[in-house]
């Protein structure tokens, strides 16, 4: 009975040692695609990413001929201003930090503390890049985790001038709108290399909610966002 038992208790740790196991191989793999998806992209553009072909399935749902605005420039070809204005309203340490700002992780902690529900984030440009690319736009702990691996991943592999380009092409900017190309051209009709300090700023300004406001609209928060954008862009440092 006793060597009956011990027997059961060996194949089930068996059965665990194997299980678990497979499930770290699996994430050991899935790993690995990640980091060859980063190293590829750090030298060629994608095709699309993981956001842009949520919205256009999201978007065909309703209309099935639907498609996005979306066209690659590279990175001498965007105009300066929309540079400094997205670092200044998303990621103001961008060069200085390793992918993760956590003193502006710190700050956002303590302020949804006190308001008792989440106000404010804390994402830099390289974690939105991973998500943008490569994940959903789901909440949860898990999703978190694997855009931490990503964004180490990016920052280990990719120049800050790289990770920038990428994350202005794919950024969303208005209902199937993507990148700075297609952004000025749908907003302002203009190339992304001549969009102007206040075009980048307004384009900076509505980033955290782009499909709320269609070809230039604008609104008194707005309008406070642009000014507080072009007053911080003047002493942005990019890539």
């Amino acid at each position: 009975m006793a060597a009956r038992r011990f027997r059961g208790l060996v194949l089930a740790w068996k059965l665990f040692c194997y299980g678990l196991g497979t499930l770290v191989l699996a994430v050991i793999v899935v790993q690995l695609w990640f980091l060859s998806q980063v190293l590829y992209w750090g030298r060629y553009e994608p095709a699309t990413s993981a956001f842009m072909d949520q919205r256009l399935e999201a978007l065909r749902a309703s209309n099935p001929k639907a498609w996005l605005k979306h066209q690659w420039v590279p990175y001498e070809r965007i105009s300066a201003h929309l540079k400094r204005a997205v670092v200044a309203a998303e990621d103001a340490r961008f060069l200085d930090h390793e992918g993760f700002d956590w003193e502006a992780i710190v700050q956002a902690r303590a302020k949804n503390e006190q308001r008792g529900r989440i106000v404010a984030g804390a994402s830099t440009i390289s974690q939105q890049l991973a998500k943008n690319l490569f994940l959903s736009g789901t909440r949860s702990w898990l999703r978190k985790a694997e855009e931490a691996v990503i964004t180490w991943m990016i920052e280990r592999t990719m120049s800050k001038r790289r990770i920038l380009e990428l994350y202005l092409n794919y950024a969303e900017w208005g209902e199937g709108v993507f990148g700075a190309e297609a952004a000025a051209r749908h907003h302002f009709g203009v190339p992304a290399s001549a969009l102007t300090a206040e075009q980048s700023a307004w384009l900076a300004a509505i980033l955290p909610s782009p499909r709320r406001y269609e070809r230039g609209r604008t609104t008194p928060y707005v309008d406070g966002r642009v000014g507080t954008i072009l007053f911080r862009a003047a002493s942005v440092q990019i890539p």
